[in-house]
């Protein structure tokens, strides 16, 4: 439906003043904090994404995946039978089956989810995005983070991006999709719009905003317009499609601004797993570190949490 995006206009500073607000909104304390924080937990994918990664880091990543808050920790608060784990564990193609592997033998049902599509540049053949995406599903991945071809989106070739994530869709088969726009590369905040709008329209389970190695990852202004634009597709055709954003989330506080932001512009079904995703590497030490401190009274030095 080109005629969703034809007329897009973002006005800029409008979003730029309200990211501002977002920035400034307090924060919650005591108990309220540490259940927010639980609740971020449960939407993180867990990643690494590192040239180096071996099996080993692969079987340690999925260990926390399936413990991510300490178990002593979890009995003070008394949610130590409530089942936390993260969202999801996210890997290169290549570590899939290690992933797999080591959460089936913990005996957890965690989704692995793997990149994909020529991460994170997007600069090769559809062909070969198309293999590659069938081959990490084969491998056992239940949800492919796909990168788009950015180039379509500074050239204004809309139907070829559709096209081109729609191929990426049906190669997923019942695996769920999340399409990283990235959005740091895309030149403006009206193309961010209209990129999220056509890769919803192409069957995108989740819309993300970054690959976590751009210049410039997930900002909240980036976030509002494409939250506004999940907003607008729910309107139009009653899909709800996921937000994931990713790159940059290193703080707790970080975390609970996300979430609340999500609250405020999707509203509370949007807090769930099922459509709310955190990408990150180091965010869950922070969140350990902060509950370590409610609950003991004291800042956790580094043998507290090993296994961060």
């Amino acid at each position: 439906e080109l005629g969703w995006i034809s007329k897009v206009h973002v006005n800029r500073p409008a979003v730029v003043r309200h990211a501002e607000q977002i920035k400034k909104w307090r924060t919650v304390k005591g108990n309220w904090q540490v259940a927010w924080l639980l609740k971020a937990v449960t939407c993180i994918d867990l990643t690494t994404l590192s040239g180096d990664d071996t099996p080993s880091n692969v079987h340690r990543l999925c260990f926390k995946a399936k413990h991510p808050i300490r178990e002593d920790l979890l009995k003070a608060l008394d949610m130590h039978d409530k089942g936390i784990t993260v969202g999801a564990v996210c890997v290169y193609p290549a570590r899939v089956t290690d992933a797999v592997n080591a959460l089936k033998a913990a005996g957890c049902n965690i989704p692995v989810a793997s990149v994909a599509a020529g991460f994170p540049s997007g600069q090769t053949p559809l062909e070969t995005k198309l293999a590659e995406i069938k081959l990490a599903v084969e491998y056992g991945a239940r949800e492919i983070d796909i990168v788009i071809s950015r180039s379509l989106v500074l050239t204004g070739q809309w139907e070829d991006l559709y096209e081109e994530i729609r191929q990426c869709r049906e190669a997923c088969g019942e695996a769920h999709m999340k399409t990283i726009l990235a959005t740091g590369e895309l030149g403006s905040l009206a193309n961010v719009y209209k990129a999220s709008m056509v890769a919803m329209m192409a069957g995108s389970d989740f819309i993300k905003t970054s690959t976590g190695k751009e210049v410039e990852n997930a900002t909240f202004p980036v976030g509002v317009v494409m939250m506004r634009a999940i907003r607008e597709f729910y309107w139009q055709t009653g899909n709800k499609v996921g937000f994931k954003p990713a790159g940059g989330i290193r703080t707790a506080k970080d975390a609970i601004t996300w979430l609340m932001l999500v609250k405020e512009e999707l509203g509370v079904e949007w807090l769930t797993p099922e459509l709310f995703r955190l990408g990150a590497s180091s965010l869950l030490e922070d969140i350990e570190k902060q509950i370590f401190y409610h609950v003991t009274g004291s800042s956790a030095r580094q043998h507290d949490l090993a296994m961060a």
